[in-house]
């Protein structure tokens, strides 16, 4: 039996050693054959050159894809799990964030339970500013009242999964990949271990706020449509509320004449008016964009050199 490790990285020359030592304990205990599936999203530093080395030395056990370019953590995972020839398949960050310690009680509780996958998730975020913390737990709760797919608090990409629950993720080919809500989408019998929370080993993390804070918003977008029903709330309560306005406007300027005063008043109406309007249009562009990305068709990556040529 096989099992696949993906691992994407981006600039992490610095923690691919200590990922290989640390794994290198792991495979004497873990009764399964192991291949690594590296993918370099197109880092500025010596990962390529790593990997390389590392292929060279394994035997043909690690294998490597470099992407032209940095096409995201998303398409890095799509490419994985493409590439991944095993029967269980893991995916891991490089960084040790995800122990690889916890795979033996991971493949063992996946065979003792005849599940399909077994995920892992954080108890606490000890060690991230207070600020990321808050909004992730955000994130969670409003993914969880909104969308019609739950998604574990914490959860991290790291999983063991079967075959079956592979091939089912792939059949999944749209652009605008949110792998946390596929991995919920397509079911299967999943359990999830928890654990605390482990500081990255080397190197910094690529993710900033900001963009932390636009994956969050596609992973809403992706799975839910409720935005676009809040849109169309705030617009019909709009309309009506202006309707009221207009129908007081006429009754007192019959009633008492038209007073000239009151233009501040008006103006700050059209402001709040246009403001809603304008964030309607945003939601609705929003979805609009990633329709347009669907129909492209581009590829989610493009490799540049690979150890080998693999379908």
């Amino acid at each position: 039996m096989l099992l696949s490790v993906i691992v994407p990285c981006f600039n992490e020359e610095k923690s691919l050693p200590y990922f290989f030592a640390e794994m290198a304990k792991i495979e004497e205990v873990l009764p399964l054959d192991v291949e690594y599936i590296l993918i370099d999203d197109g880092s500025t530093d010596k990962t390529l050159k790593l990997m390389k080395e590392l292929s060279v030395k394994s035997g043909g056990k690690v294998h490597y894809f470099s992407f032209s370019r940095n096409f995201g953590k998303e398409a890095a995972i799509y490419a994985g799990l493409q590439n991944a020839k095993g029967d269980y398949v893991t995916l891991m960050d490089a960084d040790l964030q995800d122990p690889p310690q916890l795979l033996v009680e991971m493949y063992d509780l996946l065979v003792a339970h005849d599940l399909d996958s077994v995920a892992t998730r954080r108890k606490n975020r000890a060690g991230e500013p207070k600020l990321r913390s808050l909004f992730a737990r955000l994130f969670y709760y409003l993914m969880n009242k909104i969308g019609e797919t739950e998604l574990v608090s914490g959860v991290r990409d790291f999983r063991l999964m079967t075959r079956q629950m592979v091939d089912a993720v792939l059949q999944i080919t749209e652009y605008n990949r949110f792998s946390k809500g596929i991995f919920s989408w397509v079911g299967f019998k999943t359990e999830y271990i928890a654990y605390e929370n482990v500081a990255r080993v080397a190197g910094k993390t690529s993710w900033s706020f900001w963009q932390l804070l636009k994956y969050s918003m596609d992973g809403i977008v992706n799975f839910s449509d409720l935005p676009l029903n809040i849109a169309s709330f705030v617009g019909a309560l709009s309309c009506f509320g202006s309707g009221i306005a207009l129908i007081f406007i006429v009754v007192r300027a019959l009633l008492f004449g038209d007073p000239t005063s009151g233009w501040p008043s008006m103006v700050s109406i059209f402001l709040f008016v246009g403001g809603l309007q304008l964030l309607c249009l945003g939601i609705i562009g929003k979805y609009i964009g990633k329709i347009f990305l669907e129909t492209k068709k581009r590829p989610h990556y493009l490799v540049k050199e690979s150890d080998k040529n693999r379908p």
